[in-house]
């Protein structure tokens, strides 16, 4: 018998990412950042963080995202902290995303932890 499996896009890193990042930017998230943290991070290639301006906002971003990536038939491995919205982190397999509200986002400086890692220029057109 034979299992038929779903066969995901195969997209490069750096082309995902650009492309999260501009998905996050059209729902108005806030301070979009990517780090690369090959060979420092055992579980991804790029950390990605972003602000959101209330609970609701941050479960949008979350929502648009995994839509964008059905739509685009790119996968991704899970999702935690939907149900708080205070921070939200999407496992896109070689990309973590983490959507923080404000506060939360100065108290665990998720950048700053990755700071041996290097910053990834994301090509967004600025906001109005």
């Amino acid at each position: 018998m034979k299992t038929k499996a779903k066969k995901f896009k195969q997209i490069a890193t750096k082309d995902k990412v650009q492309l999260v990042a501009e998905w996050l930017d059209e729902k108005q998230a806030n301070d979009i950042t990517a780090v690369d943290v090959q060979g420092i991070c055992p579980i991804a290639e790029v950390v990605m963080v972003a602000g959101a301006k209330g609970i609701r906002h941050s479960q949008a971003l979350a929502d648009f995202v995994l839509e964008k990536l059905s739509e685009e038939n790119i996968e991704y491995l899970g999702m935690e902290g939907y149900k708080s919205g205070d921070w939200i982190l999407l496992d896109l397999n070689d990309i973590i995303v983490h959507i923080f509200q404000a506060d939360n986002r100065k108290f665990y400086n998720v950048e700053g932890l990755w700071s041996e890692g290097t910053e990834m220029e994301l090509n967004l057109t600025p906001q109005e």
